[in-house]
């Protein structure tokens, strides 16, 4: 009985723990999310274009992908922990500056700083979170940076409905004369201090304590969670590391450029944004308005969209060190399939009015409505949660934290390269736009077939 309760109390320590880490995710999904209700009002503002809109709301992606490819080396120098705080401060700088922009390039600028932050933020919570987790808790505990990223994008939809509400519109003056729009960008800056605070709270990772020859200290962290095999799990992760030179971008050159399992990083990476899960959540609410629902009740139908998203990860989160990573992926790129083909053909058969808006005809609005919801259901299934935690376990203990920096980092080029083109995908036309998303989920299955190894149960050291 005695040992029981202390793998339940150590198991209890190590969630505390890694939910600490994912509020990194939370902070990812909260400032992604929260320019959606805050798009129209950036237009009128500024006296904007399409392009010019899509390339601002962007710049905080392109910022994602730098930080991305600096986390790693950061977490490697710093450490784990100081990493959190870094991203902590720049994660408060970026929205207090967004929310008193005086123009479209300064809020650009600091919607950048803000996606260093959340480049960070991607990279250094799914790898903390595998390196602290033992490996019969790791699926779950790293689908909680995906819970997290999903919570965020709620919590901002909300927040963003919550104000436009109070204000009736989010151009309308709210508070100390500010315009509603802007106190949306605010409200992020009290999560990003209590993410730092946090941060100093947690121990730093046992994996990048014996990498800096402090194995006693990973001891201690370790026997806390695992109890008295401390000593033996330091002693296999110093002969996993076996490295004479700190770890560089060049340990991951391999025959064809990278190393095998790198380029499978980065086409789990390249997938997921491929079949235009961004799509949803960044301009959501502009293309329900544009279909004829208000303001009001696009930012409802938006809310409701990733209140789905968050009840799927939960699904995820209890299957998938019971079903495994590689089912979860096949499932989720059919229903992919399915439902994107589904919206390309609504979209494809809508009709345009005088301002070139798509006019979806009798059950077309609400079979696109609820295709979008399905999507997003299979989405939050599957590549969601299950990339992230591919990502922090399937590299070994030497390369993973640049690994998982380059896969990311790329993550968000091609996060970037969808949100850009929507824009103008959507002049052109949303069948086609859809798709494009729809192709990429039958791709998607044919890579996780052909390339993605089961890794359900394996320790890290067995990578």
């Amino acid at each position: 009985m005695r040992d029981t309760t202390a793998t339940e109390a150590s198991s209890l320590k190590v969630v505390l723990i890694a939910s600490v880490a994912a509020v990194g995710g939370f902070l990812f999904g909260f400032d992604t999310a929260v320019i959606n209700g805050a798009v129209g009002a950036l237009e009128q503002t500024f006296q904007a274009g399409d392009m010019a809109i899509g390339l601002s709301v962007s710049s905080a992606l392109i910022g994602s992908a730098l930080g991305a490819f600096v986390g790693g080396l950061l977490a490697d120098w710093m450490g784990r922990i100081r990493t959190m705080v870094v991203a902590s401060v720049l994660f408060a700088v970026s929205a207090l500056g967004s929310g008193v922009a005086f123009g479209l390039v300064d809020f650009s600028l600091w919607r950048l700083l803000g996606g260093i932050a959340v480049g960070i933020a991607s990279v250094i919570a799914p790898a903390y979170i595998a390196e602290i987790a033992p490996a019969h808790l790791r699926g779950r505990l790293g689908s909680l940076q995906q819970l997290a990223i999903v919570t965020g994008i709620f919590a901002a939809l909300l927040v963003d409905y919550g104000i436009a509400a109070m204000a009736g519109s989010a151009m309308n003056t709210l508070w100390l004369g500010l315009a509603a729009w802007r106190w949306m960008l605010l409200s992020e800056l009290p999560v990003a201090i209590l993410y730092g605070l946090g941060a100093l709270m947690i121990p730093e990772s046992p994996r990048y304590l014996v990498a800096k020859q402090r194995d006693a200290q990973a001891e201690v962290v370790l026997r806390s969670i695992i109890g008295r095999a401390a000593a033996e799990k330091v002693m296999e992760i110093r002969q996993t590391l076996s490295t004479e030179h700190v770890a560089r971008f060049s340990d991951l050159r391999g025959r064809f450029g990278l190393l095998p399992i790198v380029w499978v990083g980065i086409g789990l990476s390249a997938f997921q944004q491929l079949v235009g899960i961004n799509v949803i959540f960044y301009y959501s609410s502009v293309l329900w308005q544009a279909v004829g629902f208000s303001e009001k009740d696009s930012l409802v139908i938006t809310v409701i969209t990733s209140l789905t998203n968050i009840v799927t990860t939960f699904i995820a989160i209890a299957t998938v060190d019971r079903f495994g990573r590689k089912p979860l992926l096949i499932l989720g790129s059919v229903g992919m399939a399915l439902t994107l083909g589904t919206m390309a053909f609504a979209f494809g058969s809508a009709g345009v009015d005088a301002a070139g808006n798509p006019v979806l005809p009798g059950s077309l609005g609400t079979i696109a409505l609820v295709a979008a919801n399905l999507y997003v259901f299979c989405f939050g299934l599957s590549w969601g949660p299950v990339v992230w935690v591919l990502l922090g376990e399937m590299f070994n203990n030497r390369i993973r934290a640049h690994a998982l920096g380059l896969a990311a980092g790329l993550q968000w080029v091609f996060n970037f390269a969808v949100s850009a083109t929507f824009p103008w995908l959507r002049t052109v036309g949303l069948g086609l736009a859809y798709g494009l998303y729809a192709g990429s989920a039958l791709l998607s299955l044919v890579f996780v077939l052909a390339f993605i190894r089961e890794t359900k149960g394996k320790e890290l050291e067995e990578m």
